[in-house]
């Protein structure tokens, strides 16, 4: 295995979906704009170590849970600003 940026931009990005994954299960309310905002910065950095280590079953996953993510945290910026205009 080659333990370059790439890899090392691979690992943060794992690491960043395993952080998210524990605060939304220890999170006694879920921050979703943190969450899904966590999830998709994952999500880009493992999708730029997949363009140097490319695996194509690992894109896939990776565009859908970025996509995932970004809707999420669209709408819940727009929950968000819905909640302080009242």
């Amino acid at each position: 295995m080659m333990f370059d940026w790439a890899t090392i931009a691979g690992l943060i990005g794992s690491a960043l979906f395993v952080g998210g994954f524990a605060y939304a299960n220890a999170a006694k309310q879920l921050d979703k704009v943190l969450f899904n905002l966590i999830n998709l910065l994952g999500a880009i950095l493992l999708l730029v170590s997949l363009s140097v280590h490319f695996n194509l079953a690992a894109v896939v996953l990776e565009v859908c849970w970025g996509l995932i993510a970004l809707v999420g945290l669209v709408k819940a910026l727009s929950e968000r600003r819905g909640r302080a205009a009242s």
